[in-house]
């Protein structure tokens, strides 16, 4: 599993592009996002964090890793 804090993700509209954007990256992943924390948690199948990251920040936003709890 791994966390990122997306601190510019503000509104559903973000939520959703975020998803779109980490399952068009790695079809199977899991994508678990907490909008009120700003919190993005992926399980994913094929990608390492380095790619999911980037799948995100192509999206336009801005997602910084953080240690799962």
């Amino acid at each position: 599993m791994i966390a990122f804090k997306v601190q510019d993700m503000t509104c559903g509209h973000c939520v959703n592009v975020i998803t779109q954007a980490v399952q068009q990256a790695d079809a199977g992943a899991q994508v678990h996002i907490d909008l009120a924390h700003h919190l993005v948690t992926i399980q994913p199948v094929q990608l390492h964090t380095a790619q999911v990251q980037a799948a995100i920040r192509g999206a336009g936003y801005t997602p910084v890793v953080v240690p799962i709890l």
